[in-house]
């Protein structure tokens, strides 16, 4: 698997100069005109799409609906909880999750056959409020530290399911001080962002995938889980055997993977691929 290469910006590439925004708009043209079948009709298309890649959908979705005349409506939410609802039936016509939550829909025959691709990946960062001062966590032990120093931290509640909040949970438990952050762990909304918490000064450290985190304005990235205390989350795009617009969906599967959409994804934070 290719190294993150992580790029803390609080920006998207939708931002900058007038001209670079028609650049991209053109770009998405071309290549979605280039992949759309002929005589298309336009298309709705149900979404269930984790919080993991948010960021960046909700930045590509309204280039590929102006381009192609498909509208997508997206619900986003924990990959867990996504996966359950394609599992128990419910008619959707894109899935994007957890490469381990694809995976997982694949085994139990939910997926459409050679549907699903791999998007982009992310690892888990440690926030702070923008302006004040960053701490280190440069090491496994420098970061335990921090950790207990700190007043209040917040990542997501592992009994939800989402991967960070799973790992990092485990990540406690290696440096031995789980007891010790009980009573000053705070968890947000299920499916929310870690990084409003920060931002309403209820934490002084947030944890959460790095493009969630970059998501949260007022939110600065400090940097990566050190060492081996780090995960890699992969994610995939799949169209349900359920689906009644398949077609629509592998449309935006392939656009998703698409050069113009890899910038996208790597100015909010991801390692596209």
């Amino acid at each position: 698997m290719k190294p993150l290469r992580y790029r803390f910006l609080q920006r998207s590439v939708g931002d900058g100069t007038a001209k670079r925004a028609k650049r991209f708009t053109f770009g998405v043209a071309v290549f979605v005109l280039a992949i759309l079948p002929t005589n298309t009709i336009a298309a709705e298309i149900k979404a269930l799409v984790t919080i993991g890649v948010q960021s960046a959908i909700e930045e590509l979705a309204p280039q590929f609906e102006k381009v192609t005349g498909h509208k997508i409506s997206t619900t986003f939410g924990l990959s867990t909880a996504l996966r359950r609802r394609v599992q128990e039936g419910e008619a959707a016509d894109l899935f994007i999750g957890t490469r381990e939550e694809v995976n997982g829909l694949i085994r139990d025959g939910k997926i459409a056959s050679r549907s699903d691709a791999t998007l982009a990946s992310s690892g888990i960062g440690i926030a702070v409020r923008k302006g004040t001062q960053r701490p280190d966590i440069s090491t496994p032990e420098t970061l335990k530290r921090t950790l207990l120093a700190s007043r209040a931290i917040g990542y997501g509640n592992p009994t939800a399911g989402g991967a960070a909040a799973v790992h990092f949970a485990k990540v406690l438990e290696r440096l031995a001080i789980v007891e010790d952050m009980k009573a000053k762990t705070k968890f947000p909304p299920t499916g929310g962002f870690v990084g409003k918490l920060l931002v309403s000064g209820e934490v002084d450290l947030a944890v959460q995938q790095i493009p969630q985190l970059i998501f949260v304005s007022g939110a600065e990235v400090v940097g990566p889980l050190p060492g081996d205390l780090q995960v890699t989350t992969v994610f995939a795009a799949a169209v349900p055997s359920k689906a009644n617009q398949s077609d629509a969906a592998r449309v935006l599967i392939t656009f998703l993977r698409s050069r113009e959409a890899a910038a996208v994804f790597k100015a909010t934070g991801y390692d596209p691929g």
